[in-house]
């Protein structure tokens, strides 16, 4: 029984699954990529991350495989494979906060998990940085998954790439691109919802000035889009989260009300 969210992810793409049996022999053959170094646009580490020797010496990659109980195991092993291709992808890579930076992958493709999305999308949330940060391109991504996927994560991609004179034109032009996104394959934009909550999440040692803009920009376009979509718990906790960024002496004053 699907949930709510991947029923309606199921009606609104009319080619969703039209590869999936050809996306899973691919992705359960194909051996990890030998050169995973990062661009020059990643940030740098400043040490060596070490990789996990057996992924499933992690807890929170455990409690995300169990989470994928309702695919069948063969979409299971492409999942776990996405993960090794992805932290093999990121290795070196830190996230600000000084984590290694596929917590922040697979933190995305748990909340995907949640909404019961297909192998494709949650294959997508594990890759969704791996064509801005390092050094994988959309080619090799479709070679060892399939093109939904390639596509979905290169639609991921050209959402974070846009640059605008002002900040009424940002407004816009992403309230235009999200809809472009919709209308495309709506998994896009749900990805870019579970990314940009766990991004709101972890923004401690983000500049304070950085954090004013993501929130306000997650309340102008993100927080609406959700609501409209019917994520109630997505709308309120974007909402709340932004609101903390926002005015963080108002929301402790209110919290102790």
């Amino acid at each position: 029984m699907k949930s709510p969210v991947a029923e309606w992810v199921w009606r609104s793409s009319t080619a969703v699954r039209r590869e999936v049996d050809r996306t899973i022999a691919q992705c359960v053959i194909m051996d990890p990529p030998v050169d995973g170094s990062e661009s020059p646009s990643a940030s740098p580490a400043t040490e060596a991350v070490p990789a996990i020797a057996n992924p499933e010496d992690d807890p929170a990659y455990q409690v995300f495989i169990d989470s994928l109980s309702y695919l069948p195991p063969e979409e299971v092993d492409c999942v776990r494979e996405a993960y090794r291709f992805s932290e093999h992808a990121h290795r070196g890579q830190k996230r600000l906060s000084g984590e290694p930076y596929i917590t922040h992958p697979l933190a995305v493709a748990g909340a995907i998990a949640e909404w019961q999305m297909d192998v494709e999308g949650v294959v997508a949330a594990l890759l969704h940085d791996v064509m801005e940060d390092t050094r994988v391109g959309k080619s090799e991504i479709a070679e060892r998954f399939g093109k939904p996927v390639a596509d979905l994560v290169d639609g991921l991609s050209k959402l974070d790439k846009i640059e605008f004179q002002s900040h009424e034109e940002a407004q816009a032009e992403n309230f235009r691109k999200m809809l472009m996104a919709m209308a495309r394959d709506l998994r896009v934009v749900l990805i870019k919802l579970a990314d940009r909550h766990h991004n709101l999440q972890t923004m401690a040692a983000v500049r304070a000035d950085k954090r004013r803009r993501i929130a306000r920009e997650t309340l102008e376009i993100y927080a609406p889009i959700a609501g409209r979509l019917g994520l109630n718990n997505m709308f309120r906790e974007l909402q709340d989260l932004s609101f903390k960024l926002i005015y963080p002496m108002r929301a402790r004053v209110l919290a102790r009300a």
